[in-house]
């Protein structure tokens, strides 16, 4: 289901529009004098980001349409990280009704470009979000009418776009009854394993792309907006098995023994030993992955974004591998080697 010419050529004109708007609202409204109105960025969302270039200064401007994206807990979570002292975008101005915010400009370094340009700054990089995380996990305040939970419900339906967008629509696999309710056994066990983890505040897409490097309290934090109160393991699995950049196992076990090893992070465990972390950990990554290869797919035949779909093989290599030091999930992986591996190796 790519899109036509006719809808491309809809969205190319809402999308000019919506960047005269913003262009408007910066010199009219806001009075600066703007030199420039680069992209800077696009994601998973309808929202977009671009640079605008004052004098000496720059700013990003996020553009999140009101009729498909909602500005307010991009705002509310801002603040909740702010104050706890990790490093995220100062907003400087905002106009709701239109869904334009300004804010601070944290650079382009990405993670991911220094990790895979510069090795010997991968230690650094882990170290710092680490501790990064460490403060979201232990001081951001854990409210449900803040931050809503992270639902079986919710946790479900993400797993459902696997079956829906990667299996149905991109591979064009049909399942069996049997194979449709070995699905549904998975589905149920990985969102058990989620809700008898610890719950804290779980970012949600804390990976490499998300992270930014800055001169100052780095990382700088962005796209926290879905944010939920959720698994211990959810974060660390977001940044440690990142669908954009992969780690020998025995290193990026090595990284989760040495994060829960943390005193501020340890009490948070009950006295959980480490294997149970290790399980934890894994399983949630295989819920994530489910739903990331998921989204995904739903990228390239909803929206039009193909460049989603070189991660796919990645993330699904992450499910082969931890299904494959789980016995408990034999049928799945069954499953999975018949029917879906050989769809991307």
């Amino acid at each position: 289901m790519n899109l036509d010419d006719n809808q491309e050529d809809g969205i190319a004109a809402m999308t000019d529009i919506r960047k005269d708007r913003i262009y408007n609202w910066l010199t009219n409204d806001l009075r600066m004098h703007i030199e420039s109105l680069e992209p800077a960025s696009e994601d998973a969302s309808f929202r977009r980001y671009f640079r605008a270039t004052s004098g000496h200064n720059t700013h990003i401007v996020m553009d999140a349409p009101p009729e498909k994206e909602d500005c307010r807990p991009f705002i509310a979570i801002n603040i909740i990280l702010d104050r706890i002292g990790v490093h995220v975008p100062t907003i400087s101005e905002l106009d709701l009704d239109h869904g334009f915010l300004l804010l601070q400009d944290l650079g382009s370094t990405l993670y991911l470009s220094k990790l895979e340009q510069d090795p010997e700054s991968v230690a650094k990089l882990y170290a710092d979000a680490f501790e990064a995380l460490s403060k979201i996990h232990t001081r951001a305040p854990r409210i449900s009418e803040i931050v809503p939970n992270y639902s079986r419900e919710l946790l479900m339906n993400e797993m459902e776009l696997f079956r829906e967008w990667l299996l149905k629509i991109h591979y064009q696999l049909e399942l069996d009854p049997h194979e449709n309710e070995i699905l549904d056994q998975t589905f149920t066990k990985l969102a058990d394993n989620a809700l008898e983890q610890p719950q804290v505040f779980v970012h949600r897409d804390y990976h490499s792309r998300n992270l930014m490097v800055t001169t100052e309290n780095s990382p700088g934090i962005i796209d926290f907006q879905d944010a939920v109160i959720g698994p211990i393991t959810y974060d660390l699995v977001s940044l440690l098995r990142d669908c954009y950049i992969a780690w020998p196992y025995e290193q990026v076990k090595h990284w989760v023994i040495q994060y829960f090893s943390r005193p501020e992070i340890s009490p948070l465990l009950n006295g959980v030993n480490i294997n149970q972390i290790i399980r934890w950990f894994d399983l949630m990554g295989v819920q994530r992955h489910l739903k990331a290869s998921g989204i995904f797919a739903r990228l390239n035949h909803r929206d039009g974004k193909i460049g989603y779909l070189k991660d796919v093989p990645r993330t699904l290599n992450y499910i082969l591998d931890v299904l494959s030091r789980h016995h408990d999930f034999e049928e799945f992986l069954e499953l999975f080697q018949q029917k879906i591996a050989p769809k991307f190796i």
